[in-house]
């Protein structure tokens, strides 16, 4: 029987007008999302990589829609969401949180740790008086803080510290789906395996769905089932974790995986890295064609005038490249 998805996201595009004529015309637009669509099925985590710049927290702010999308659809639970309005758009917002990037920046310097925490309970009328407060202990304590943290405030935690309040709070109103936009990035590396291992067992606990964006290659698959690799607002290849760090097929995942340091250093100094020429061209005005063909070694002349689907090459295994099956040798 085939799983239904929880969210459907369907050739979504958000596009920032960075410059204006004098009557208001855009002249400049920044394609930061550009046309992505994939599925998140319930229950499992589907991680979103791609280096700084391609598009990711863009993607997961505008799921939420603390960004509105310029183009496409965004379907939770078998519901459009991506055009609905703020007052619509409520009660979906309870079933969908967000994990910040910065522990410190998310959090209201002005307002203790309960407030922090009880706010979106108070939006929902979830709990009330003693059960209220019960109720953020509990989550303090299921974060791995303490009761009389409550009273705190944000400047006396410390990064990780704050990372768990922040997680408190995501799962404060019964959230199904939590996208974590970075949620280690910040975070010293022995906390960083405290806290995908807290991610992971709150997964199983609560049964949440996430979508897990990071740049951290060796971290996202761990954690994640099935994985999306962005570059420049497009996605280039989506498949199952292992199989996508085994046998890469796309040109920049193959580029992106060789550049994961290995744990031994004899075999670090002779792992062969793909060193791409250039930089990422600008995302303001793109031009025609794949978005990776002034960097790719593979270019032909089909790459610089059109761009290519994602398609399924192998059993689940989708990838944007003209010459794909050429490349290897499929």
């Amino acid at each position: 029987m085939k799983k239904e998805p929880l969210l459907v996201v369907e050739n979504l595009k958000k596009h920032f007008v960075t410059k204006r004529t004098l009557l208001g015309k855009p002249i400049e637009t920044v394609h930061a999302v550009d046309g992505i669509s994939f599925e998140i099925y319930k229950g499992e985590t589907f991680g979103l990589v791609g280096e700084s710049g391609c598009g990711k927290s863009t993607t997961g702010r505008t799921i939420i829609r603390l960004y509105s999308p310029t183009d496409g659809k965004i379907i939770y639970d078998g519901v459009e969401i991506g055009g609905m309005k703020e007052k619509e758009l409520k009660k979906y917002r309870q079933k969908i949180q967000m994990i910040f990037q910065d522990p410190y920046a998310s959090l209201n310097s002005r307002m203790t740790i309960t407030d922090i925490i009880g706010e979106g309970i108070d939006t929902y009328k979830i709990y009330t008086g003693k059960e209220r407060q019960e109720r953020i202990y509990y989550l303090l304590e299921r974060v791995g803080l303490k009761r009389e943290h409550a009273s705190r405030y944000p400047h006396e935690f410390s990064g990780g510290q704050r990372q768990r309040i922040g997680i408190a709070r995501a799962i404060a109103i019964n959230p199904s789906l939590i996208i974590c936009d970075e949620p280690i990035s910040a975070l010293d590396v022995s906390i960083q395996a405290q806290v995908v291992n807290m991610l992971d067992d709150l997964q199983k606990e609560l049964g949440l769905t996430y979508l897990f964006i990071a740049h951290d290659l060796s971290m996202v698959k761990y954690i994640s089932d099935r994985i999306g690799v962005m570059y420049l607002g497009k996605m280039v290849e989506i498949a199952e974790s292992d199989p996508l760090y085994n046998k890469p097929l796309h040109p920049y995942t193959k580029a992106l995986l060789s550049s994961i340091p290995l744990p031994d250093p004899k075999a670090n100094k002779k792992a062969e890295r793909i060193i791409l020429e250039g930089d990422v061209p600008s995302p303001i005005n793109i031009s025609i064609g794949c978005r990776f063909a002034s960097r790719c070694t593979y270019c032909e002349d089909i790459c610089t005038v059109t761009d290519p689907e994602v398609i399924e090459v192998l059993p689940k295994r989708f990838v944007a490249c003209h010459l794909v099956k050429k490349i290897n040798n499929l």
